[in-house]
């Protein structure tokens, strides 16, 4: 999936972006309100991470912005602030969750898949798919208890038409799924991972609308 950091402490931010990076998401970092504004202006995020004291103010004053305006990403403040009242003051802007630092990396990336899935109506861990079982919370798959490796760019695109199931996502919209602003992204490049998906899932397993894009039926 692809995620919005809002995090001005470096170190913090690079850990993040380096493991969730690792896991197979896409990854954009906005250091103060203003680069989280202009991001969210130009990019759709399937999930938020949101640090409440920022450089030129509140996190609280963004969060309350995008739910005025519709916006229903799923938001996880995460922040040194531990009082109660600050917790229920960030739950009653509208976000979704709420960690405190310090916080385990793999916990965070967990709260993000978790909300996330919630958010595309299916917060099933476990789903078939035809002779497939997918496993999403461990992002992998098996046929007859056999597991299909996948890449993590792999299983990006792969759980990207499953949460939309049904319904087809572009190549544009697939690639703002697969890649943060500072990726190189070659033009083939959905392309290329649909027909590597196909080769291990099976032909029909993706299916092409041309001039559209793509679908999991």
């Amino acid at each position: 999936m692809r995620v919005l950091l809002i995090e001005d402490e470096a170190d913090i931010a690079d850990a993040l972006v380096r493991y969730l990076r690792a896991q197979g998401h896409a990854v954009d970092h906005a250091p103060d309100l203003d680069t989280a504004r202009a991001a969210l202006e130009v990019a759709g995020f399937d999930a938020i991470l949101l640090d409440l004291a920022l450089p030129d103010g509140s996190g609280l004053v963004l969060l309350r912005e995008q739910r005025h305006r519709g916006n229903r990403v799923p938001v996880i403040i995460a922040t040194a602030r531990d009082q109660i009242t600050e917790r229920i003051a960030g739950l009653d802007a509208g976000a979704d969750d709420y960690v405190v630092k310090p916080y385990d990396l793999a916990e965070i990336e967990a709260r993000l898949r978790a909300n996330a899935r919630r958010a595309s109506g299916d917060p099933a861990t476990e789903s078939r798919l035809g002779g497939l079982r997918v496993d999403r919370a461990g992002a992998r798959l098996f046929r007859d208890e056999a597991e299909i490796r996948l890449t993590s760019r792999e299983w990006a695109l792969f759980d990207a038409l499953l949460s939309a199931r049904g319904r087809v996502l572009s190549k544009q919209a697939l690639e703002d799924r697969l890649y943060a602003f500072d990726d190189a992204i070659e033009g083939n490049a959905v392309e290329v991972y649909v027909s590597r998906l196909r080769g291990k899932l099976g032909a029909d397993a993706i299916q092409t609308r041309r001039g559209l894009g793509y679908l999991i039926p």
